[in-house]
This record gives C-alpha cells, structure tokens and sequence, in this order.
C-alpha cells in the first residue's frame, strides 16, 4: 500500500522546501542583496517562485496582523462584557448596602424610642426599685435610661444606688456622644 500525500499537504511542503532553500540563498548572498536591491534570477521560473513566496509571505503578515486585530477585538468585547457584569454587581451592592443603612436607621429609631419609653417607666417607679433593677443592667442602657429621664427623678435613683455603681453611672454619662 502507497502512502499518498493530499495534494494541499504536497504543495505545503513545497512551499516550505522553497522557503528553506530561499533562505539559504539569502543568507549566502546577504552583501550582494543589500547592494543590489533586484537580485538577478537565473530563469524566469525562479523570479515566478520568489514573487510567489513574497507574496505569501506578504498573505500571511496580512493573515497574522488581521488575526492579531480580531483576537484583540475579541478581548476587547469580553473585557467590556466583564466591566459591564462588574458594574452591574456594584450598582447591586450599593442598592444592598443603602437598604442596610436604612433598615439600621429604622432599628436605631426603634431601639431609641422603647428606651424613651423605659425612660418613662423607670421615672414613675420608686426610686429603690428602679435603683435595683439599674444595678443588674448593662451600664450603656442604664445610662441611656437615665438620661431620658427628667434630671430630679434620675437624682433620686442614683441617690439610692451603691456608690461605686452610681459613680461608674455617672462617668458614662458625662462620656455619652
């Protein structure tokens, strides 16, 4: 059984082939080109080849640079598709964190106005129980409770507070912001 060439696969090593002995003569005869820009050809066939190779070589700088034009295209476009989808996440990101904002805002409003209520229940309680139910508390809220207080009825309750309590009381206080 013969092995046969496609006859593209031929003409391809027949191209290369040429290209090689071109090259070879070049490098033989590099003074003799860069003086003479027309090199003189032994045959008529052998300028039809050269012309035939520059002109591929020619095709193929023209096949390359267009390649290299489509590919940086193609990166353009999926660079912009990304950019686009990162916008798009930060823009989500951003309703995310204003809805966040407001719904602290919406807490912080809550929290402030059950404390004013407390505020109140506290002031209309005796002054001992009040004193002993602050005792136990965190010392930020029994701050805050007291400070939504009218001034006489907090006296009286840190009146009737343990000293070091009442002191630690009022030393948060002064330090609210």
């Amino acid at each position: 059984m013969k092995n046969r060439l496609s006859p593209t696969l031929a003409l391809c090593f027949f191209l290369v082939t040429i290209i090689f002995c071109s090259h070879q003569c070049l490098a033989e005869d590099t003074a003799p080109a860069a003086k003479n820009p027309d090199p003189s050809f032994s045959s008529v066939e052998e300028r039809r080849i050269m012309t035939k190779i520059q002109d591929a070589q020619s095709s193929t700088n023209d096949d390359m640079k267009g390649l290299r034009e489509k590919e940086l295209k193609t990166l353009n476009e999926e660079a912009d598709k990304k950019l686009g989808e990162i916008n798009r996440k930060l823009e989500e990101l951003q309703n995310l964190q204003k809805s966040l904002k407001a719904q602290l805002a919406k807490k912080n409003a809550e929290e402030v106005k059950r404390i004013k209520e407390l505020g109140k229940i506290f002031e209309k309680m005796a002054p001992d129980k009040a004193a002993l139910a602050l005792s136990n508390m965190d010392d930020k809220l029994a701050t805050d409770l007291l400070a939504t207080m009218k001034p006489r009825s907090a006296a009286k309750i840190l009146n009737v507070l343990d000293r070091k309590k009442a002191s630690e009381l009022s030393t948060t206080f002064s330090t609210i912001k």
